[in-house]
């Protein structure tokens, strides 16, 4: 096993990522807000509670987010015609052009950090890292009552 070699190599990687993706997009987008665009780009619209999951974080600090995003523009949040309760989030102009300047911010620091492999590595790299990615299992449904399995 090479797991602690590979967490180390891991942690760098993710900390060299963190580090140059806050100091290129900001002072006007986080890492975080770039996740909430990419997002609403895909998808037009998006109840708060749709994002929180893509986020890894409470439902309050989504909402907190949404305020200063939509506080600088990239984003509004509408009511529902039909429910009121319900807010939807979408992605401003302003917003779809952090979103493109976010995304080529990225794109360029793998690029840096790719360059030294070779095509063929590469891509053996996202197979192998293919692998990795873990797919949640659905839940097994409950047979009904009165059968057996």
């Amino acid at each position: 096993m090479h797991s602690t070699e590979f967490s180390k190599i891991w942690h760098k990687i993710l900390k060299d990522y963190k580090l140059h993706m806050d100091s290129k997009l900001a002072p006007t987008l986080t890492d975080a807000q770039l996740t909430v665009l990419e997002l609403l780009q895909e998808r037009d619209a998006m109840k708060p509670s749709d994002l929180t999951p893509h986020l890894a974080t409470s439902p309050a600090a989504v909402t907190m987010l949404l305020d200063r995003m939509e506080k600088h523009g990239l984003i509004v949040r509408e009511r529902d015609a039909a429910d009121r309760r319900i807010v939807w989030v979408s992605i401003t102009e302003t917003g779809k052009k952090e979103t493109e300047r976010g995304l080529q911010i990225r794109s360029d620091f793998f690029a840096e950090a790719l360059d030294p492999i070779s095509s063929h590595n590469q891509q053996l790299l996202l197979y192998l890292m293919g692998k990795m990615v873990v797919t949640p299992t659905p839940a097994p449904t409950p047979a009904p009552e009165g059968s057996t399995p």
